[in-house]
């Protein structure tokens, strides 16, 4: 039976609602100091913030080792009423130290998704509904690869989905080698992120041909230039027949682009994201992609 593994348990995927596909409430590293995702009461405020804006539930895409306060997420889920998903899953190398890779390499990583799936993350009983893994600049590296490896594997024993951060929006053809060629993950679950990041049509269509979701995630500082051609991009991927492959989510990443901090935030997705690509592609895809689309994307029938 196919479910959603949300903080408060398993939930069937039409009850996740109007969902923001890829965000983060907590999140911290050593490449964005003094910038952290660490506030409960700042990450309830958003909550409540996406909530009233008509949103019901955000996945978290935070993986292993980078904040994501798991303790956390099912009081704040209860509070504000809106459904949380939680990953596992590890990032590229940059966003951890030496010593806590060195201790990650001495174990079994494929062990640690598959515990933090299916147990619980640490002592907290928290679930995790998805694995969270990364490429490099228009590649892999060591890392990447060995991570991935260990998604595939958990992805295998237990069904979840597999989410990647694309560095800049790029490389997502070596990840589909990668995941689907060589390590047998189906198409239909990974996910691809960042892709507005680098809106090359050809790329997309090249992409979605795999099978598998591609997130256009943001608004972002630091990629503002391609922000404007999300719309286009989206609307050549639904022509192109693939309109049933897409998702859309924030992606705040730092404390200043919380909606209560004065960004944008999770609501700018449901406040103006969602209008502004109703314009280009219709109103009715644009519901289907916040909300049938998630529910498919991170519904899994688990092992």
């Amino acid at each position: 039976m196919t479910r959603v593994r949300t903080v408060l348990g398993d939930v069937p995927p039409e009850q996740l609602g109007v969902c923001d596909a890829h965000d983060h409430l907590f999140l911290r590293s050593p490449q964005l100091p003094g910038q952290e995702l660490d506030d409960v009461p700042a990450a309830r405020a958003e909550l409540a913030a996406f909530r009233a804006a008509g949103g019901a539930a955000v996945v978290q895409w935070t993986p292993y080792g980078m904040g994501r306060r798991a303790a956390d997420l099912p009081a704040l889920s209860r509070d504000t009423g809106v459904g949380i998903v939680c990953a596992t899953g590890l990032h590229q190398a940059a966003h951890y130290d030496a010593a806590s890779l060195g201790r990650l390499r001495g174990g079994r990583l494929a062990e640690l998704f598959v515990s933090e799936l299916t147990e619980g993350i640490g002592t907290t009983g928290v679930r995790a509904g998805l694995i969270k893994v990364a490429g490099g600049f228009h590649g892999l590296d060591a890392h990447a690869r060995w991570t991935m490896a260990a998604a595939a594997e958990a992805h295998h024993a237990t069904g979840a989905p597999v989410t990647v951060h694309l560095e800049l929006g790029t490389g997502a053809l070596d990840v589909l080698d990668l995941l689907c060629g060589e390590l047998g993950v189906p198409g239909e679950r990974v996910v691809l992120g960042h892709l507005n990041r680098s809106p090359d049509p050809v790329l997309h269509r090249q992409a979605a041909a795999s099978g598998c979701w591609l997130a256009f995630d943001g608004p972002s500082r630091a990629h503002h230039g391609t922000d404007w051609r999300m719309p286009e991009a989206v609307r050549a991927l639904a022509e192109a027949g693939f309109g049933d492959r897409l998702l859309l989510g924030g992606d705040t990443v730092v404390a200043g682009a919380r909606s209560v901090d004065g960004g944008p935030g999770m609501p700018h997705l449901l406040r103006r994201v969602r209008r502004r690509l109703a314009e280009t592609v219709g109103a009715e895809l644009v519901e289907r992609m916040l909300t049938e689309h998630p529910g498919r994307a991170f519904g899994v029938d688990w092992r």
